[in-house]
């Protein structure tokens, strides 16, 4: 089977605080791109011991045994039987750079396994497993643009709020760790001015939609900074 896991962008980031449990609580508006990866498993012939993962496309950082793919994998072997995958990740999302490839990746491969083999795993399961891999990994099990709260996962789906416009994604070749940027963030408080996006067009957006990671990662990449500013020099009516 292969499929094609979408990448996404946030329209703003607001970091409310952070929660006992260590992560985050957030405010931010999830919203899909056509951008993907390609993601093909098949079941060989001869049967196999354990899962294979082989990887071409954009270069990945880590060792492929602790990629998402197959911990995904891993994740709903705890609990259920079915053949060992011979398994091919093409990637087209670079990592690293906020538009969630990996968790789109993990929460893919959870919804094919499960469909494929009818394990009949209902949504709130499927969530909860997809949330284990990562806090944004459930907004890929139904990637339509949502207003997001809690970890990522609280999820209240919007209409499209980008038609009639065109998207540019641009690479800067650098790649953030989210726990680094979480880690230097700035952290707003709750309260989030995300709801005036339905009232205004993206042309006003700049007034009032921030991302609390911008500081840290313009610090540490000015060359980021100067990007956004030739955006908008150019005609850019929202970054």
């Amino acid at each position: 089977m292969i499929t094609f896991p979408k990448a996404k962008i946030n329209l703003g980031l607001r970091i409310a605080g952070k929660r006992q449990d260590g992560f985050h609580d957030i405010e931010t508006i999830f919203y899909p791109v056509s951008l993907s990866d390609a993601l093909e498993f098949v079941e060989p012939a001869q049967s196999l011991n354990e899962d294979e993962l082989v990887i071409t496309g954009i270069n990945i950082s880590g060792p492929p045994d602790q990629n998402l793919v197959l911990r995904a994998v891993r994740k709903l072997r705890q609990d259920y039987i079915f053949p060992y995958f011979r398994i091919h990740l093409h990637k087209g999302i670079p990592s690293g750079s906020g538009l969630g490839g990996g968790s789109s990746d993990a929460a893919i491969m959870l919804k094919a396994i499960n469909k494929c083999y009818g394990l009949s795993i209902g949504g709130g399961k499927i969530k909860k497993y997809a949330l284990e891999l990562g806090s944004d990994c459930p907004f890929f099990l139904n990637p339509v643009p949502s207003f997001a709260t809690g970890r990522g996962e609280v999820l209240k789906p919007l209409e499209p709020l980008l038609s009639g416009y065109h998207l540019l994604l641009i690479d800067p070749g650098v790649s953030i760790s989210t726990r680094d940027a979480y880690l230097n963030c700035r952290i707003s408080g709750p309260g989030s001015g995300l709801a005036k996006v339905f009232e205004d067009k993206p042309s006003v957006w700049r007034e009032y939609m921030f991302n609390d990671f911008e500081d840290y990662v313009f610090t540490l990449y000015p060359r980021i900074r100067e990007m956004r500013d030739l955006l908008y020099q150019a005609g850019a009516v929202f970054r």
